[in-house]
């Protein structure tokens, strides 16, 4: 099925030759000028089609014939081949090839569960229904998420599933003794200590690979997933210290709000590099504001169940660091010096889309039923948790009595 959708690609692209005068009427010849074509207009890291263009009419001149068989030469000498196959992958996929690759280096590929899947869709749904628009992309378009959608959903998917294996790790604190959910420590202890062994060694490598492979990988886009990393290992920190009553630093807080949209970042720069187009670098300041307000927004309106279950949660902090009678007024400080910032960029975005970006906050603030928002709508702070080990065993203690409904009385 791959080798049919190359040889249409062929087809279609001497089709297009013909049409625009580039056709030389010898059919190998236009083969060759198909593939050279469709190989340039492959993402590669942050090159543009501006930049390859002027690439090949500088260097072109520079490969001879004899520079070609000194490389064919090369690449067929004994053990040539082989420790190139090693070290790079390949630009088109051989069947061999890739059998090869998945039995030798099984422990480098990305795998991702079902559940991590199921838990990205709403976040890629709302990627699409707000980022798109700054690509000048139609998200109303089929064929504009479909073209995209496998690379960004595989990401997205693949961060969940290391995301769900933090959260495991929230639940237990470095002194042996479970606050959340009444578990067994020594029955998960084994199993926290393989996840920990994941995020110590390098829990981005199988993407990132997948992401060279393709020739998608950007220093940023490299950077973004380092601060993926940072930001997992700053929330079971903070939660740690909150579980064990330990000091609070605000820089490692705001740190952490701050990096806590690192996906949607690492989907922002992906969508550029699949698109090969230079990344804007004024919508990516503009939309990392929204995201920090959006991020305080969602943790509003999620505070006692991240009580309860010991997630990271910007409201915790500020109680644990200011007290219960200040954490709510310094925290308006940060919203409303995030949101002065915010109008100012959203006034510097070209008219039509900083409209239709309002509208889309509107929509999704209505949509998840929030009584506080970011920028376009109201704040409202839920009464501060004092005594969060008081506040999960009165909350535990009356789940455990509720008495379940007679299954007559749903008839």
């Amino acid at each position: 099925m791959e080798q049919l959708r190359k040889l249409e690609q062929v087809q279609r692209t001497m089709t297009l030759m013909e049409s625009g005068g580039c056709s030389t009427n010898h059919q190998d010849s236009d083969r060759f000028l198909a593939n050279l074509i469709l190989l340039l207009i492959q993402p590669c890291g942050e090159l543009n089609m501006e930049t390859k263009c002027s690439l090949i009419s500088e260097h072109l001149p520079k490969i001879s014939v004899g520079f070609l068989e000194d490389v064919s030469r090369s690449l067929t000498e004994e053990g040539g081949q082989k420790n190139i196959v090693q070290n790079t992958f390949p630009l088109s996929h051989d069947t061999k090839t890739d059998i090869g690759h998945s039995e030798t280096d099984f422990e480098d590929m990305a795998m991702i569960r079902l559940d991590a899947m199921q838990r990205a869709n709403s976040t890629l749904e709302d990627f699409c229904r707000s980022y798109f628009m700054f690509h000048g992309m139609d998200v109303n378009a089929p064929q504009s998420i479909f073209r995209y959608l496998p690379m960004l959903s595989f990401t997205e998917s693949y961060i969940y599933q290391l995301d769900t294996w933090n959260e495991k790790m929230l639940h237990i604190p470095t002194n042996g003794n479970t606050v959340v959910g009444g578990s067994n420590v020594e029955k998960n202890r084994s199993g926290i200590i393989k996840l920990m062994e994941v995020f110590q060694t390098d829990p981005f490598r199988p993407l990132v690979l997948l992401f060279e492979h393709h020739g998608l990988l950007t220093e940023r886009i490299r950077e973004e997933l380092r601060c993926g990393e940072e930001y997992w290992d700053l929330e079971r920190k903070l939660c740690c210290l909150l579980l064990t009553k330990n000091k609070v630093s605000i820089e490692d807080v705001m740190r952490a709000i701050h990096l806590k949209s690192f996906d949607y970042r690492v989907l922002n720069l992906l969508l550029y590099q699949l698109r090969g187009a230079k990344v804007n670098d004024l919508h990516m300041e503009f939309l990392s504001i929204s995201e920090f307000l959006v991020e305080v927004s969602d943790d509003l309106f999620d505070y006692e169940d991240d009580v309860l279950e010991n997630n990271f949660n910007i409201l915790r902090m500020f109680v644990r660091i200011y007290g219960a009678s200040t954490a709510q007024t310094m925290l308006a400080k940060c919203i409303s010096e995030a949101e002065e910032k915010y109008d100012h960029l959203l006034k510097t975005l070209d008219p039509q889309l900083s409209s239709k970006y309002r509208r889309r906050c509107e929509e999704a603030t209505k949509e998840g039923g929030k009584i506080s928002g970011h920028a376009l709508g109201t704040w409202s702070m839920p009464p501060a948790i004092v005594d969060e080990d008081l506040y999960r065993s009165n909350v535990l203690s009356s789940r455990s009595t509720m008495v379940p409904p007679d299954r007559h009385s749903l008839e």
